[in-house]
């Protein structure tokens, strides 16, 4: 039988672990394992232009939890919400043009929050507007304003990296500058995992030097070549076990698997939700 005081312990200890941002930690194993799966559903884009309805269905039936939308195509934030409700999905995030930032980013915000996004992210910087890293402080200045609009809707603000952001301009990162030059209580990050480290990057660097303001990951393969490729997740070189071992340190919450390019969509999907079931870290 156990004591009082194993006992105890056994409580304090699961008590510390519900309050820990998931993935949850697995008291007996010592090891954690993700207990929520998304998907980008850019992968699925040519799928839900043909049956927008039948795409998430089907995705709900792979297993995913969490869905994060590139585009609506040509439905109401009230339908998507009803349909997500239906499925029990939880879209947590979805990218927005950039163009919104100046045209209609409060549009932008009332119907992400009609739908239920937490997070109103900007996925793309054009390549116009990123030459110098005065153009980057300039960007860095418009995320901020965005993130205070985001914050007074209730919803919060984020960027998510390609590799161009890693190519040095005069000797800096402009990576590196946008994280300086934004408020980490207005722009999050939502580090894209593949793009990263094929610009020979390391993310555990960026989650030391940043903690706490990665809260969404996109979570992408590649085989190192050459030439480097994409591909499903668990079939390449990235070390996942490693850079989830770290989720606390980063804040990451949200988990979206992702292919560009994938030959088989449903296939690749499916693939990286298996990886990913049973990865333990």
């Amino acid at each position: 039988m156990i004591d009082r005081r194993d006992f105890l312990k056994s409580s304090a200890a699961l008590l510390a672990a519900a309050q820990l941002p998931r993935p949850v930690t697995s008291l007996l194993g010592g090891s954690a394992n993700l207990d929520k799966i998304g998907v980008q559903l850019y992968t699925l884009r040519h799928e839900m232009e043909r049956d927008f309805e039948a795409t998430l269905r089907r995705v709900a039936e792979v297993g995913f939890q969490e869905v994060e939308f590139a585009g609506y195509f040509g439905h109401t934030p009230k339908q998507v919400h009803d349909l997500l409700a239906e499925l029990k999905l939880n879209s947590p995030s979805a990218h927005m043009p950039y163009e919104s930032l100046e045209t209609n980013w409060q549009e932008i915000l009332d119907q992400a929050r009609e739908i239920g996004h937490q997070y109103a992210l900007i996925a793309w910087t054009p390549e116009e507007e990123r030459k110098t890293l005065d153009d980057w402080k300039r960007i860095a200045d418009k995320f901020n304003r965005a993130g205070e609009a985001a914050r007074r809707a209730g919803l919060k603000f984020g960027y998510h990296n390609h590799n161009f952001e890693f190519t040095p301009i005069d000797g800096k990162v402009p990576f590196d500058v946008l994280l300086a030059e934004t408020d980490p209580a207005l722009v999050k990050i939502e580090m894209d995992l593949y793009w990263i480290t094929l610009a020979g990057g390391d993310p555990l660097v960026y989650f030391r030097q940043q903690p706490g303001r990665f809260p969404l990951v996109h979570v992408k393969d590649m085989k190192k070549g050459p030439p480097p490729r994409m591909v499903d997740v668990g079939a390449g070189d990235i070390n996942f076990k490693a850079i989830f071992a770290r989720h606390e340190q980063a804040g990451i919450q949200h988990y979206f698997v992702e292919h560009d390019e994938p030959a088989d969509p449903w296939a690749s999907i499916a693939a990286s939700y298996r990886y990913l079931r049973g990865l333990e870290f």
